[in-house]
């Protein structure tokens, strides 16, 4: 049985592993039922590999994961959430399964060259980004779509899977065709992980919508402040000695990945235009070029959207090249989809993976599907983006956190605070280079390095050591500056660890550090709110990563991968629920629980509509649901001059419970609350 897009209020995503099974899962169900959530979103659930700590690495797509409980405990979560009025939501992997001999379809030869894209020539196989050991599965292909999607497919008609999410859809060859065959096969609500480039859209497909990268991109950037970029653009110049703009920096990595880590990719790729004379550096660099993740030509039918034509001109391509993709000049149709197979994981390596660990002008930014040479957004792109979402995909996923992104929204909203004190950050600076010279050794770390960390440390403080290091193992090999993950550098490595160990020992250091770092978590931790406020009112289906609702500051993965204290989760909601009120450690948490409630009591409020008011450049102010609801949020750091234009009448507020009457135009001073926020309920 279909499930109505209104009863799609939220969701709530769960890392599941051998510890955290379906059994934990449903434990939680009394919990998230009274979070307010609708959906469970689950991690990918079919069988992986033996200790797989995430699921991606499938070895069997008709099977449920035993490691995780089996189908019987996998059917018991579905019945118990469905029991209590949650449904779930499945995330899937279609384009890569492990390339392992477990693997009925990799171990036997013949299944192998049915289901997996092989190289002819060599036997070597498409590889998910630069993981060997995980294998291209040739989803175009009827036979195998069926075959790997019957158990999941056969869920979801049950009504035991209400959505699926997809995980890397460009990977595939033909992702608008495999899509519609999802749709033609039942799959209703579908959420496609499609890294837009800002300024893109999502093509008409028969989806829900994104995962939600680019609102996570948006409400952050929203809460950037402008008037700093001058200073910390400076600053970073200062620091780094580098006068490039992102955009020079993201090349050159794009570039070093399709000439080295893609080398096979690009050997096979220029196999298949062989004799028709293009070069492989000039396909490297028209692989580097591309502006977006992927075109998505289609040379079986001849298709070439506005779309694909802007983004291959805007690249910086051979004329022959571009020519061939836009289907302008006869060539084989393997090259064309190979190619756009391929642009997706040299953006992702070269950008997220590299480009993000060496431009550190104000790394919170830098985030998947973000662009850092974006120095923040004004309220009126806030606005026109929210109202295209209300539009065209009105369950796009809302999240400001996910297991692949880059920092949590705690630690972001801190960094990106420091837009508001440029001067104060830029002497703090310079103080802690002072004082931490005497730790450096052998010119590690070096002064990108430094400035790295120092943000690092601002966003998530108060942190431990052996977190910080290992975080910081990470960046350095990511950055592939001075060390990396195939050539390591030991000694470096232990230097950086060293200093990093050494700050917490430093008195000088900590005791000019810790004051500044309150400062900004004052400041971060009223962005961090004002975040949630516009995740659970905006156009869209918000999504709580598990343990986002109470303070949550977590680094890149696998640091925000670990284990959740639910106990605690589980008291803090009792007492918010039994009338104590909410301090400081619960303040997300409550705004969550109420907000939530909102969702519940008026769901055809959020259903459609979204009105913008004028509020001034300093604020964001809606209306949802033909003026039903109306949200208020402050995007400098104190509560903002002006005026608010919204409807009169009266009102309830929903954080406080109080209730208002507002004349046509209100000071924002009088509408919103300390930490710079309201959400009001006609009456």
């Amino acid at each position: 049985m279909a499930t109505p897009a209104s009863q799609f209020r939220a969701a709530y995503r769960l890392q599941l592993t051998s510890g955290f099974g379906f059994a934990a899962a449903r434990s939680l169900i009394p919990y998230l039922r009274d979070l307010g959530v609708s959906h469970l979103y689950l991690s990918p659930s079919l069988q992986a590999r033996p200790g797989s700590g995430h699921g991606y690495d499938v070895i069997n797509p008709r099977r449920i994961s035993p490691e995780l409980g089996g189908e019987e405990e996998f059917r018991s979560l579905a019945g118990a959430a469905r029991g209590a009025g949650l449904g779930l939501i499945l995330d899937l992997v279609p384009n890569h399964m492990a390339a392992d001999d477990a693997n009925q379809y990799w171990a036997d030869p013949a299944l192998r060259e049915r289901f997996f894209d092989l190289d002819p020539a060599t036997g070597h196989h498409r590889r998910f980004f630069d993981i060997d050991d995980l294998a291209g599965v040739r989803q175009e292909s009827p036979e195998v779509f069926e075959e790997t999607h019957a158990l999941v497919l056969a869920l979801v008609g049950e009504g035991l899977i209400d959505g699926l999410r997809i995980d890397h859809p460009d990977g595939l060859a033909d992702p608008a065709g495999y899509l519609a065959r999802l749709h033609e096969h039942g799959a209703e609500h579908v959420w496609v992980e499609k890294i837009l480039d800002p300024g893109e859209r999502l093509r008409d497909w028969p989806v829900q919508g994104t995962v939600g990268y680019e609102f996570l991109n948006d409400v952050c950037a929203v809460f950037v402040d402008r008037a700093g970029e001058a200073a910390l653009t400076a600053l970073w110049e200062e620091v780094s000695g580098d006068r490039r703009d992102f955009g020079e920096v993201a090349l050159e990595a794009k570039l070093e990945q399709a000439r080295g880590t893609f080398a096979p990719e690009l050997e096979r790729l220029a196999q298949t235009v062989s004799g028709l004379g293009v070069e492989r550096e000039a396909l490297a660099r028209a692989l580097a070029s591309l502006p977006v993740y992927r075109t998505y030509v289609d040379p079986g039918r001849g298709l070439v959207t506005d779309e694909d034509r802007a983004a291959i001109a805007a690249a910086q391509m051979a004329p022959q090249i571009a020519q061939l993709l836009a289907l302008e000049r006869d060539g084989p149709p393997e090259f064309v989809s190979r190619f756009q197979q391929t642009t997706p994981p040299v953006m992702a390596k070269g950008v997220e993976d590299t480009a993000f660990y060496r431009y550190a002008r104000l790394v919170a930014l830098n985030d998947v599907g973000g662009d850092p040479s974006r120095f923040g957004i004004g309220v009126e792109r806030f606005h026109a983006a929210n109202a295209e979402r209300a539009e065209r995909f009105p369950l796009n996923l809302l999240t400001t956190q996910t297991h692949d992104a880059k920092r949590s929204a705690d630690v972001r909203s801190r960094i990106a605070a420091l837009s508001w004190l440029p001067d104060a950050w830029r002497e703090h600076v310079r103080r802690w280079f002072e004082l931490t010279e005497p730790l450096v050794r052998d010119g590690a770390p070096d002064h990108v390095e430094r400035y790295f960390l120092f943000q690092t440390l601002a966003g998530a403080w108060p942190i431990g050591r052996e977190r910080l290091e290992a975080y910081m193992e990470k960046a350095l090999r990511e950055a592939k500056r001075n060390t990396n993950w195939v050539d390591q550098n030991a000694d470096w490595e232990a230097a950086v660890k060293r200093f990093c160990g050494a700050l917490y020992d430093e008195p000088e250091f900590r005791a000019d550090f810790e004051p500044f770092a309150a400062q900004l978590a004052h400041a971060g931790d009223r962005i961090a709110l004002r975040m949630v406020a516009l995740k659970l009112t905006a156009p869209g289906l918000p999504d709580i990563y598990q343990g986002d609702e109470l303070p949550y500051r977590a680094l890149v993965d696998p640091d925000n991968r670990r284990p959740v204290d639910w106990r605690l989760h589980q008291a803090m909601l009792s007492r918010l629920m039994g009338g104590s009120p909410p301090g400081a450690h619960t303040r997300k948490l409550f705004l969550t629980l109420r907000l939530l409630g909102l969702r519940a009591r008026r769901p055809a409020a959020f259903a459609t509509g979204y009105e913008a008011l004028e509020a001034g450049p300093r604020a964001c102010a809606y209306l949802r649901g033909e003026g039903a609801v109306l949200v208020a949020v402050a995007l400098g750091g104190d509560r903002p001059e002006g005026e608010l234009e919204l409807p009169g009448g009266r009102w309830r507020d929903v954080i406080r419970g109080e209730q208002r009457s507002f004349a046509r135009r209100q000071p924002l001073t009088e509408v919103l609350d300390d930490a710079g926020l309201a959400v009001f309920e006609r009456l």
